[in-house]
């Protein structure tokens, strides 16, 4: 079942619209747990995003630094000592003046307005505002998150540490994100009918490691699209709380069967050898996940095999996950000691029995639960017909 060309034109096109084709280091700069965590602290929904709209609305600009003020004190010259409770309206205020404004770690406390910043002149700074290069130094010395308020641009800048970001206005993210949802619903769409698929030719022994690898590119597509709405999610605060819900529910087991997929079809089985091709799977340029001999490689499998004809087994782990209230350790001892998806399928009560956690009951909840995976993937099918 190899991609359709014109499908996958279609949906590198649509991936580079949303910014969506470069590798994952290059692709968006919130990976950066500690940047995610800054775009947090700053969405909507918080007291300091609704100081920082307040002066965007004046038409002011403004240096705010966040982090402890003690350990800050070797930057400071003048300015004026608060320790007043944080309020956006009093932020607001302090803006007016020309300096920074010096908040506490816990965004608890004003501790000091109208600072002169005085970083070390040697860092280099690619900006040219004397406002974004005070901000850029400043995190690049201390550490500190420094929030840097445009006022002729009307545009905000987090600086943090090494990192640099701009906030995009929250409509366009909104829009953005909306139609990164939409095209998500198509990706889900499309792996749900190559997943149906692929459970069919499972329980009929006739896969062929073609039909695999369609199974791994669709979810790994997947998967990344959703991590880079939820980093949507995370700059939308308040405002992204729909997106949210609909993300996950797109997206509740798409990771688990993508892991699954690998477990059951690594050339060198399931253990370490299959952790460290999820790990490598996830490092892959987006133009690589669709090219077959790159994910075939992933997998163990060597360029030179045609993936069309050769006939793969899967082991079983991602149809017996499906088996409600199977434990984990129950699904690797089945599989550890009957080996195939095949077998474990023709396995006989007495046998199933014997795999050490199963017993009498859960051997017959397996066999209860592969005839009904059978039935159901027979039924939908169908309605994808």
């Amino acid at each position: 079942m190899q991609t359709d060309p014109k499908e996958s034109r279609r949906e590198e096109r649509i991936a580079a619209t949303l910014g969506f084709t470069r590798t994952p280091a290059e692709d968006d700069p919130r990976r950066d747990p500690r940047l995610a965590e800054a775009i947090a602290r700053v969405a909507p929904g918080t007291d300091l995003r609704a100081a920082i709209d307040d002066v965007i609305r004046s038409h002011e600009g403004a240096l705010i630094v966040i982090g402890d003020p003690a350990g800050l004190a070797f930057l400071y010259s003048g300015g004026i000592r608060l320790d007043a409770p944080f309020r956006p309206q009093l932020l607001y205020e302090l803006a007016k003046m020309d300096g920074a404004i010096i908040v506490d770690t816990q965004i608890r406390k004003l501790a000091w307005a109208n600072v002169q910043l005085m970083p070390d002149a040697t860092i280099a700074s690619s900006e040219t505002g004397t406002r974004h290069r005070t901000a850029e130094r400043v995190a690049k010395q201390t550490g500190a998150l420094v929030i840097s308020i445009s006022q002729q641009r009307e545009t905000v800048t987090i600086f943090a540490g090494n990192t640099r970001y701009q906030l995009d206005a929250i409509a366009d993210v909104l829009a953005k994100t909306n139609q990164a949802l939409g095209t998500l619903e198509t990706y889900r769409q499309r792996l749900e009918q190559v997943l149906t698929r692929l459970t069919a030719l499972e329980f009929q022994n006739a896969v062929v490691l073609d039909d695999v690898l369609v199974v791994l590119q669709r979810a790994e597509m997947t998967t990344r699209m959703a991590e880079w709405i939820e980093r949507d999610c995370i700059e939308l605060g308040t405002e992204g709380r729909l997106i949210r819900l609909q993300l996950a529910e797109l997206i509740v087991d798409v990771p688990g069967e993508r892991d699954a997929v690998v477990r059951d079809y690594h050339a060198a089985g399931a253990g370490a050898e299959a952790t460290l091709a999820l790990e490598a799977l996830r490092a892959v340029p987006y133009h690589e996940l669709l090219e077959f001999e790159r994910l075939g490689e992933l997998l163990g499998f060597p360029r030179t095999i045609n993936a069309m004809d050769h006939a793969v087994s899967p082991r079983g782990y991602r149809v017996l996950s499906h088996i409600p209230r199977l434990p984990e350790t129950v699904i690797r001892g089945v599989v550890g000691d009957l080996g195939t998806l095949d077998a474990v399928v023709r396995a006989s009560q007495r046998e199933l029995e014997a795999v050490d956690g199963v017993g009498a009951v859960r051997a017959r909840e397996i066999r209860e639960g592969l005839r009904r995976l059978q039935e159901h993937n027979l039924v939908d099918r169908y309605l994808q017909l």
